[in-house]
């Protein structure tokens, strides 16, 4: 009796293993889809997006432990640098309070500046993203953090005209020297945007902006990386990714660009 079932229990293993190979063949797709390395979270939403397959997460997260599929982990920031504004900056009020997600593409924009390390150098990448859609909506790289890398992002905001901004709009930044600083301001109030800022050392208030710097340092690899210019390249590269094919969990499985047509259809 226990040689016969030792048999039916090893076929079943042998079938069972068959099933986790083919699985893993999938998410392995999914893992690597245009190039960029994904959580349990990503593969789920790729797979449904791209292959038509519905997989449980929990089978997914099972599968990366037992082939040691690794997902990228999110690494802390050595430093966050801090300036001290001048008596001719000026702080806002924060207009926002954490409501990011209003549902209503163009109105929330959210920015942030992020150093870049790169071949023993540092450059420096400023970003404007919907807080409703999470789409990054401009962005500007340099290897000098002066005055102007955020205000080339909002006249880049300003030259898409993709971008349909909603007549309440404003944008929200941290106390930062970038955003106190009278040009910066004198440049929104020539656009008509009006302007909020987080509370001094609070990154909850301005929370979305600081997880997509930490996805994007996770995902895209520089170690290749020797110019400017192609740094600027894989940025490029990845921001068409990241609004077009990134799926994300909280945007009903939607990639950004998605969610914004869904809520402007809606």
């Amino acid at each position: 009796m226990g040689y016969y079932n030792y048999l039916k229990t090893s076929e079943a293993r042998a079938a069972k293993e068959q099933n986790d190979l083919a699985a893993r063949d999938f998410i392995l797709k999914a893992f690597h889809r245009r190039g960029y390395k994904k959580g349990s979270r990503s593969i789920k939403m790729t797979l449904a997006h791209d292959f038509g397959i519905v997989m449980n997460r929990k089978k997914i997260q099972r599968i990366m432990r037992k082939y040691g599929i690794v997902c990228p982990h999110r690494k802390a920031n050595p430093y966050k640098q801090i300036a001290k504004a001048t008596k001719e900056h000026r702080v806002v009020p924060n207009k926002l309070q954490r409501q990011f997600k209003q549902g209503i593409p163009g109105k929330i924009l959210l920015t942030d500046i992020s150093y870049l390390p790169y071949n023993g150098t540092m450059a420096y990448l400023s970003t404007i993203k919907d807080g409703s859609t999470n789409e990054i909506l401009a962005y500007h790289v340099s290897d000098r953090i002066t005055s102007d890398i955020a205000t080339k992002t909002v006249e880049k905001l300003f030259r898409n005209r993709r971008v349909k901004l909603h007549p309440e709009a404003f944008i929200h930044s941290d106390q930062g020297v970038h955003y106190t600083s009278p040009k910066f301001q004198k440049l929104l109030n020539h656009y008509k945007l009006g302007q909020s800022m987080s509370r001094r050392g609070n990154c909850w208030d301005n929370a979305p902006q600081e997880s997509f710097f930490g996805h994007f340092k996770d995902e895209v690899d520089f170690s290749m990386v020797k110019t400017l210019d192609e740094l600027r390249a894989k940025i490029d590269h990845y921001m068409v990714y990241y609004n077009n094919y990134r799926y994300q969990w909280h945007l009903k499985k939607m990639a950004p660009v998605q969610y914004r047509n869904h809520l402007l259809a809606a």
